[in-house]
């Protein structure tokens, strides 16, 4: 499953992607952070995975330089990385762990792409 598009919008603390089976994913920038993949957010390597942990979905983080997205890159063809603005840079979101932590109602209820463990 890959994007077609990936849309950041700064105003709404939202990072948009449309991918190519149709389904939008709109994740929230506070999401983002506290699902970040890297060694260092996932507690170290032996806690890292192709999926992200379901917890991340509970977690609240204050808006503040660590929620905010300074810029965002494509990893080749097969990723994202995002640059905070507290100076974190380390995550690497492969479209498969970005589509499984999809926020919307339809993946989280099991019934899309994204089923919780």
């Amino acid at each position: 499953m890959k994007p077609i598009n990936i849309k950041v919008k700064k105003g709404d603390k939202l990072v948009t992607i449309n991918w190519e089976d149709g389904h939008e994913s709109n994740y929230p920038f506070q999401l983002l952070r506290a699902g970040c993949p890297c060694a260092t957010c996932r507690g170290g390597h032996e806690n890292m995975s192709a999926e992200p942990d379901p917890k991340i979905f509970e977690i609240q983080l204050p808006d503040s330089n660590s929620t905010k997205l300074a810029n965002l890159e494509l990893v080749g063809s097969y990723a994202i990385t995002i640059a905070w603005e507290d100076g974190h840079t380390f995550g690497i979101f492969t479209w498969q762990y970005l589509r499984a932590m999809c926020p919307c109602s339809e993946c989280r209820s099991g019934t899309g792409y994204y089923k919780i463990k």
